[in-house]
């Protein structure tokens, strides 16, 4: 495996079937840590390639623990992290909402490695308890209207790097990874990238793999739908630039999407916001997202329309009906 680590070194990139070796060397414990940091360093510095993406994409999913579950007309919201930004859960407690109004939701996620609060672990502090059983995700599907593919549990070659990655403590070609690696593959997505250029990769890859979705890149760095500034939606079928206007609503304030600085402020909001209780800003952000959810299944209703239709719901607090968290 040292020869992966030379070719990173000497500027080259790795070849569809390198990119699947270092998966399967990771798996097979043919490569160690040291060198998996090396490679996963010296791709970040340079920027991961698509050849690269598809083939770890293709390794990752072949070693997968596999889950029978009724994915074609499902969705998953799943982002890359690594953004810095340290704004609130609006992937999940977009999930949530999107659950809460009859959509079946299939999420992949994880806990945070370059972030403080990631999906698993703000779902965990709700007292969600991640499953593996094929029949309990069915259920859990049919009952909620969503189930979570906890990574760990679905993907081992992840398990392994983690703690590599949590000591190098920087987004690297897993987060790129994991919105394009849901062992169950739905029909539809809603993603998020911090990289325009990754965007650009999603779209080519996923164009073959879903029936429709919209990848979000924030034109001020984040890597979610956030109404701070302009976002650029790349889908199967355009490409288009939405601003807070789009919605008919206001501009945000970066402060006003924060987290907090611990996992039960995360989780603080999310409930907030399930009870109607959020602010108009958190409101606004999570109903823009869901419109652009809904949209995805509802091409010719206008956003506005479902941003007012989203909006409505979210305040009057049905979400929180639909689940009761510890």
């Amino acid at each position: 495996m040292n020869s992966l680590l030379e070719k990173i070194i000497n500027h080259e990139v790795l070849n569809f079937e390198d990119a699947r070796d270092f998966i399967f060397g990771i798996e097979e414990e043919l490569i160690t840590s040291d060198e998996a940091a090396g490679i996963m360093v010296g791709i970040q510095m340079r920027g991961i390639q698509l050849e690269e993406l598809d083939g770890f994409r293709s390794a990752l999913l072949e070693l997968c623990i596999p889950v029978e579950l009724d994915s074609e007309n499902a969705i998953d919201l799943c982002g890359t992290g690594g953004d810095g930004k340290n704004t609130f859960n609006i992937s999940t407690t977009t999930a949530l909402i999107l659950a809460a109004m009859g959509k079946k939701v299939i999420k992949h996620g994880n806990y945070g490695v370059s972030s403080m609060c990631g999906s698993s672990n703000v779902l965990e502090e709700l007292g969600f308890n991640f499953k593996s059983n094929t029949e309990a995700l069915n259920r859990e599907l049919s009952e909620t209207n969503i189930c979570f593919i906890h990574a760990p549990l679905f993907h081992p070659t992840m398990k392994k790097i983690a703690v590599t990655r949590q000591h190098l403590g920087i987004r690297t070609l897993f987060n790129s990874l994991g919105p394009i690696v849901n062992p169950t593959q739905p029909g539809y997505q809603l993603t998020g990238t911090y990289s325009l250029e990754l965007a650009k990769m999603y779209q080519h890859i996923l164009k073959k793999k879903r029936v429709n979705f919209n990848v979000v890149y924030g034109m001020d760095g984040y890597d979610e739908l956030t109404l701070t500034d302009s976002t650029r939606l790349l889908g199967k079928y355009d490409d288009k630039i939405f601003t807070s206007e789009s919605f008919g609503t206001e501009k945000v304030a970066p402060a006003e999407i924060f987290a907090g600085n611990t996992i039960q402020s995360a989780a603080n909001i999310i409930v907030s916001i399930l009870s109607g209780k959020g602010s108009k800003v958190q409101n606004d952000v999570i109903a823009a997202n869901v419109a652009t959810a809904l949209q995805l299944y509802q091409t010719e209703t206008s956003i506005t329309e479902l941003f007012n239709e989203s909006i409505a719901f979210i305040q009057s607090g049905q979400g929180s009906k639909h689940f009761k968290f510890n």
